[in-house]
């Protein structure tokens, strides 16, 4: 890999100087890393899909005409939210679910 301009700060014996290789190491180091999940949903929103499975379950109709609906999405707006919810966070979606199902199984 030949140096650029900007790595360079002279030249000596025909051979270029890095001044600074601390620098071009840590940024090599810092290219090298996987890239970090920088999305997430609001905490409202997961509210807000929680409250809506809690209730109504798969009924995305019911879901609809919730109180809670604030912003009046149709069945099929809150069906894509809560897929969304469940790409982001499956773990934590699997375990809500089980905790549904529980308290179903406590109350019978």
């Amino acid at each position: 890999m030949q140096p650029t301009d900007m790595e360079v700060d002279g030249r000596e014996g025909g051979k270029p100087v890095v001044r600074k290789p601390y620098v071009l190491n840590e940024l090599e180091h810092e290219a090298s890393l996987p890239e970090k999940k920088s999305q997430t949903l609001s905490k409202d929103l997961i509210d807000y899909v929680q409250h809506m499975i809690r209730n109504h379950g798969e009924n995305y109709k019911a879901m609809a005409r919730d109180e809670q609906n604030y912003y009046q999405d149709t069945p099929k707006q809150i069906k894509r939210k809560i897929a969304v919810y469940k790409r982001f966070y499956p773990e934590e979606f699997q375990v809500f679910v089980a905790s549904l199902q529980q308290d179903k199984m406590d109350l019978q």
